[in-house]
């Protein structure tokens, strides 16, 4: 029977509502914007005492603005002792960013990276550039929240294999979520901005969460090797995806995708 003969007999049988609702069903499972998405909407909490409840009305209303950095290339070839580390190119890449993030002058609250090696690199390269232009930065600071892995199953499934111990990394990134991507807090009076290092999979699970998308599209996109992808959290819970790894501050010959 074809689609629509099936259509056609449901439509005598009353039940074509039915079959379009099903069928649709999956496809509308992310349509509605949960706005206490990160649990940090004042109407959810419990409700506050009259003295917090004021400190609320009054509270400076601000954003909070992550931004997302590929590593560098590094050396893909296992069986060299450089295994992990940046090429020449990769190298030559973070220097590109770290100019181009100098020269947006940001003030940042914090700068993180992943443990790996080629982040930590990559990290190291940028923080040095930060310094021409600007004073009293933050340490760096490293997790393990943030390293490599395979986040969730992607649907459709891509020529990307996992390799097996990237499949309890799951709960890792989950939490690494929840960890950087949340509205400022109703006591910050700026506009906090927050620098993360880390890797195309993380970043990539970063927004479909962010934009409450189906997170198992993770692998409908690329990111260029020192990239960068901005996110802001509003203070009302509302999420802006301002550039999604941006390469425009490389040279034509410096993009790459390893």
């Amino acid at each position: 029977m074809t689609f629509t003969q099936t259509v056609k007999l449901l439509t005598v049988t009353g039940g074509v509502s039915l079959f379009m609702s099903n069928a649709l069903a999956k496809t509308n499972a992310f349509d509605k914007w949960n706005k206490n998405w990160d649990f940090l909407d004042p109407e959810s909490q419990l409700k506050p005492s009259a003295s917090d409840e004021d400190k609320l009305k009054k509270s400076i209303k601000v954003s909070r603005r992550i931004f997302l950095i590929r590593h560098g290339q590094y050396n893909l070839c296992k069986d060299n002792d450089n295994y992990g580390t940046l090429t020449e190119a990769g190298q030559r890449q973070a220097a590109c960013t770290g100019h181009r993030l100098a020269h947006l002058n940001i003030r940042f609250d914090k700068i993180i990276s992943s443990t790996m090696t080629r982040a930590k690199e990559t990290s190291s390269i940028i923080l040095e550039k930060l310094k021409i232009t600007s004073t009293n930065l933050p340490e760096i600071h490293y997790t393990d929240l943030l390293r490599e892995g395979h986040p969730i199953d992607s649907d459709p499934v891509h020529r990307f294999k996992p390799e097996s111990w990237e499949f309890v990394d799951g709960c890792r990134i989950e939490a690494a979520f929840r960890t950087h991507c949340h509205r400022a807090s109703h006591h910050s009076t700026r506009t906090e901005n927050e620098l993360i290092i880390c890797h195309a999979n993380v970043i990539r699970y970063f927004v479909c969460r962010a934009l409450q998308v189906n997170p198992e599209r993770w692998l409908a996109s690329s990111l260029a090797n020192g990239s960068i992808t901005e996110i802001v959290f509003d203070h009302d819970g509302k999420v802006y995806v301002r550039s999604i790894g941006d390469k425009g501050h490389m040279e034509k010959s410096l993009v790459t995708f390893t």
